[in-house]
């Protein structure tokens, strides 16, 4: 078995894995309850795809990691309790393939479970909303649905980095109790720990207000509300740009995304 054979085997096993788990349909139900009772809650898709946008971004927050979390929590050590890692040593698969197939086949399951209702939002919002929300944007000042997927692209990319924060907390537990603590003590940080850490600072005198942008870059929650406010909600706003830097917040992201990813590789290998 080659390499590639072993993280596509992996890969394949996580996929049939998630089709048999009905727990993931409930999550699914759940999420779009809440995706489109939030969006109706602030007036509806009715009105295009930028409110639509502004009335979901605070709850994309906090619901897009907690998903990412139930998806990912026990993925590695599930296997690490019942070892499975310990098995796996005698077969010619390396760590990073075997970490790659389990990610690669998680974030199958959350794409889709993440995609699916923000997809329907879309499409609901293309249906009902006015004449002026058909215009793809080429300029400021008009609203669009290339901004709804430049939202939905980085929402998806947001659970991805998510779920990665998710596997390394799980390859440190080593056993389920504490992968369930990690994972809520985790997803605690990701949601408003470096908000809460980034005002302290503020307050404390650390981080001024010239540095503030840059602070809250560097939490992924942070990063990624940046991203948001400066590719969708400033480019329909005339005269106003961005408070976090673009640059500065997909550094930040994909620091987070693949320094998570070979920190799970690393501590899955010393096993």
């Amino acid at each position: 078995m080659t390499r590639a054979d072993g993280f596509w085997t992996v890969f394949v096993r996580e996929v049939r894995a998630a089709i048999r788990t009905r727990a993931y349909l409930g999550l699914l139900a759940v999420l779009a309850a809440a995706l489109f009772g939030v969006a109706r809650a602030g007036g509806g898709p009715a009105g295009g795809y930028v409110p639509t946008v502004v009335d979901l971004l605070v709850v994309v927050e906090v619901l897009v990691p907690t998903v990412a979390f139930a998806v990912g929590y026990r993925a590695i050590a599930d296997p690490a309790a019942r070892g499975e890692l310990d098995v796996l040593e005698t077969y010619p698969l390396p760590s990073w393939a075997y970490v790659g197939g389990v990610y690669a086949g998680r974030s199958a399951v959350l794409l889709t479970l993440v995609g699916l209702p923000l997809a329907a939002l879309g499409v609901q919002v293309a249906t009902t909303a006015g004449p002026e929300t058909t215009v793809f944007a080429s300029h400021r000042g008009v609203d669009s649905p290339l901004l709804y997927v430049r939202f939905l692209a980085l929402t998806l990319w947001y659970a991805l980095i998510a779920l990665s924060l998710a596997f390394v907390l799980s390859a440190l537990a080593g056993s389920r109790g504490r992968a369930l603590v990690l994972a809520l003590a985790g997803l605690l940080v990701v949601t408003v720990g470096g908000d809460v850490a980034v005002f302290a600072g503020l307050d404390g005198g650390l981080v001024t207000s010239e540095t503030l942008g840059g602070a809250l870059a560097m939490t992924p929650a942070g990063a990624y509300r940046g991203l948001v406010f400066d590719q969708v909600l400033y480019v329909a706003v005339p005269g106003r740009s961005a408070f976090v830097s673009g640059a500065v917040a997909v550094g930040s992201l994909l620091f987070w995304w693949v320094g998570s990813l070979v920190a799970t590789e690393l501590v899955t290998d010393t096993r």
